[in-house]
């Protein structure tokens, strides 16, 4: 099969010192966001508040392509534009959320299992037709004494994989994103063992099923302590932990490696996309091209100033715009917590 429009899709995905939106809450997760800030969760306002985002004056300066939600590709600005084509015109490229989240993986406490592989090929057919180039599905390690345990990234790594397969058939870049998640109470020596043992795991997957990685996109976590952990990781230490973790499981084939901010703080997530970028121009480069495709470490600031209301609309961009160019300045290495005010 011919990949050379998947390989175009990827390289502009990761196209250097630009990143990805990850604008993909579900409905309930939107809405519970939108409740935090004291706007009434409705369709409409979980409409006009991606309007906010997409319409961003500038924001292709900085973004390659954005995630959307089902809801969400099938919505349109205020002008009865379709998001899709709004993005397209930008030459930003439209990404969907494929997984149906997580449930609990019966018989392995602590642990869960993410749905969506029912009728997948018939949806992303759908949503090609609709313009979606690229896709994402989310899998989930929790960290505990006795878990991830073997079964567990097993079963949800052989889900990643069929899901790649099936976007390749579809004329889709797929985005994986096996989650290791930072809440708890794990060091950071912790954290690499089971980033480490679930990327190599997947990868060793991907590559015996035959999966083309070079139109495989990573979306990985930082390695990090956990948010309960009595020490905190610095910068520096998420940075080598990180380059430490891909070099030991993840092929050179793979194009790019974008990353998640996962619950940290949106400075936080910046200053430590910083540290791996500083690593990579020590080394005069490594083998994959690096990015952010971060939900809250871009829109927490954004949906605290919006709240809903049309004048703050302005205002909300901008902060919008000043989180993308302190992540821009960040995967060039060039990050200053100075700049934040």
């Amino acid at each position: 099969m011919d990949h050379s429009k998947l390989y175009e899709t990827a390289a502009t995905l990761l196209t250097k010192h630009k990143g990805i939106l990850a604008a993909d809450q579900s409905s309930g997760t939107m809405g519970r966001q939108l409740q935090g800030i004291g706007v009434e969760d409705s369709a409409e306002n979980r409409r006009a508040y991606r309007q906010v985002l997409f319409t961003t004056p500038g924001v292709e300066e900085f973004v390659s392509g954005i995630i959307l939600y089902d809801a969400t590709i099938r919505n349109h600005t205020d002008d009865g534009t379709p998001f899709v084509d709004y993005l397209t015109a930008k030459g930003i490229v439209p990404i969907i959320k494929v997984d149906a989240s997580t449930v609990e993986h019966d018989g392995f406490p602590g642990e869960v299992v993410t749905q969506g592989l029912d009728h997948l090929g018939d949806r992303l057919a759908e949503y090609y037709q609709m313009g979606a180039r690229a896709a994402k599905w989310r899998a989930v390690f929790n960290i505990g004494p006795d878990y991830p345990t073997e079964q567990n990234i097993l079963f949800d790594c052989i889900q990643l994989v069929r899901y790649a397969q099936l976007c390749h058939t579809h004329g889709i870049v797929p985005i994986v994103e096996p989650e290791v998640i930072f809440k708890g109470n794990h060091s950071i020596e912790r954290a690499e063992e089971v980033t480490t043992m679930v990327l190599s795991k997947l990868f060793d997957l991907l590559t015996w099923y035959g999966v083309d990685l070079k139109a495989v996109i990573l979306k990985s976590s930082f390695v990090l302590a956990g948010s309960d952990f009595e020490q905190q990781s610095t910068a520096e230490a998420v940075g080598a932990a990180t380059v430490r973790t891909f070099e030991n499981s993840v092929p050179h084939d793979v194009p790019g490696i974008v990353f998640l901010s996962g619950g940290q703080t949106p400075e936080r997530a910046t200053a430590n996309l910083n540290a791996v970028a500083a690593i990579e121009t020590e080394r005069g480069g490594l083998p994959w091209e690096f990015a952010f495709s971060f939900s809250r470490g871009l829109e927490q600031p954004v949906q605290e100033v919006w709240k809903g209301e049309a004048a703050n609309v302005p205002a909300a961009q901008a902060a919008l715009l000043h989180r993308l160019r302190m992540n821009v300045a960040a995967d060039a290495g060039e990050y200053e917590v100075s700049k934040e005010s």
